[in-house]
């Protein structure tokens, strides 16, 4: 049986597990990073698209933000679309400056990997962990099964960075860790189509037929919404129904619309929050969708995840440096504190936004609390304050 060592096992090659790994890289703290998928795999998911003026700057700060720099849209303001008509909100004005970047998850990814395997980092593709033992311990075991075979990671510490679905959140006995969920009755239909955005900036729309967005994700290639039944068979909805469809939901009184384009993917995601508290058990801490999911409305998960490593990575730095544990010991609550706030403000967000078969009386609030952001100063600047750094809070 291979037998690998680290100061840090991570489980799990996303945004979190990578830049939590390059993070600690920088302060001379080993880690290997064991991903059950392929490297093609992982580059080339399509998830989030949104960074938040922080993490950007975060990404800057780790020396791994060059490319973003060149090749993402910096997005000063969004639109809201109701009623028949668009209103913009103007973020960097409203937020003190801040704004956001447009640039795909995916390319968040490459750009970490590129960075971890040129500083000689660990990472293990097709290496997928079948079990966290030994946490309530000070060696942690992290087993796994590679191309070659079995195999153990030994460490001091583990970070679950595998996602809702991953073993590092079942690790822990039952009763340790609690789980609060809320199912959303909606779900995304989304699609990525080689048609240049028919904006430049993302646009929110409510609409009687449902939900849609406008974003993108290069200024070649566009990335659409539509809202479905979170149980949506992706067969109803063939290329030519779902660009009518959006150009139903999307369409303004003046006429204008979105173009169509050909399909590059498609598929129905379902919509849900849960939080799983405390975010750590032992030695071993959550991070990302691990620990925390957010209805992706208003663009927070991958900028949660983001935020979370590095508060984690600060956390073990002091650990190793100085065997101070007090970051430590406070991960999970200052995690927790902004997890809340993301949730409700994409609770906001997604209730506001999907209309809801059959309730006319929250139908009318969502539309009184579009027309306060668009006609209050304090509404606007509120939500973009949010919507640009939430992680500042």
């Amino acid at each position: 049986m291979e037998t690998l060592q680290a100061e840090v096992g991570i489980v799990g090659a996303g945004p979190a597990g990578l830049l939590l790994s390059h993070l600690l890289h920088l302060h001379g703290i080993d880690s290997v990073v064991l991903e059950s998928r392929s490297r093609q795999y992982v580059e080339h998911r399509v998830r989030a698209g949104v960074l938040e003026h922080g993490i950007a700057a975060l990404l800057d700060d780790a020396g791994v933000g060059a490319r973003m720099r060149r090749e993402g849209l910096v997005h000063e303001g969004i639109e809201l679309l109701f009623d028949g008509s668009r209103h913009r909100i103007p973020l960097a004005e409203l937020a003190g400056g801040r704004a956001i970047v447009v640039y795909g998850q995916q390319e968040v990814v490459k750009d970490l990997i590129e960075a971890r395997l040129a500083a000689g980092g660990v990472v293990r593709f097709d290496s997928g962990a079948t079990a966290v033992e030994g946490i309530g311990t000070e060696r942690p075991t992290v087993r796994f099964r590679g191309p070659g075979g079995e195999g153990q990671l030994e460490c001091r510490f583990v970070a679950g960075c595998d996602g809702f679905h991953g073993i590092s959140r079942l690790a822990p006995p039952d009763g340790a860790l609690r789980l609060r969920v809320r199912e959303y009755p909606y779900g995304w239909l989304g699609i990525l189509a080689a048609v240049a955005p028919a904006n430049e900036e993302l646009i929110y729309c409510r609409s009687a037929r449902g939900f849609a967005l406008l974003s993108m994700r290069s200024p070649q290639v566009s990335r659409l919404y539509l809202q479905v039944s979170p149980d949506e068979p992706l067969d109803n909805w063939p290329e030519e129904r779902i660009w009518s469809e959006l150009q139903a939901r999307l369409r303004t009184d003046d006429g204008w619309t979105v173009s169509a384009g050909p399909l590059l993917e498609k598929g129905v995601t379902a919509m849900r929050g849960a939080v799983v508290e405390p975010m750590r058990y032992g030695s071993l801490f959550l991070a990302g969708d691990a620990a925390h999911i957010v209805p992706p409305t208003g663009a927070k998960g991958l900028n949660l995840a983001a935020a979370d490593v590095r508060l984690l990575a600060e956390a073990f730095v002091a650990h190793f440096a100085k065997g101070d544990d007090a970051l430590l010991e406070a991960y999970s609550d200052s995690c927790l504190k902004r997890v809340w706030l993301a949730e409700e403000f994409s609770a906001f967000m997604t209730t506001t936004l999907h209309p809801l078969a059959g309730d006319d009386f929250e139908a009318q609030l969502a539309e009184a609390r579009l027309r306060l952001i668009i006609r209050s100063r304090a509404a606007a600047a509120s939500l973009a304050e949010r919507y640009v750094d939430l992680n500042s809070f």
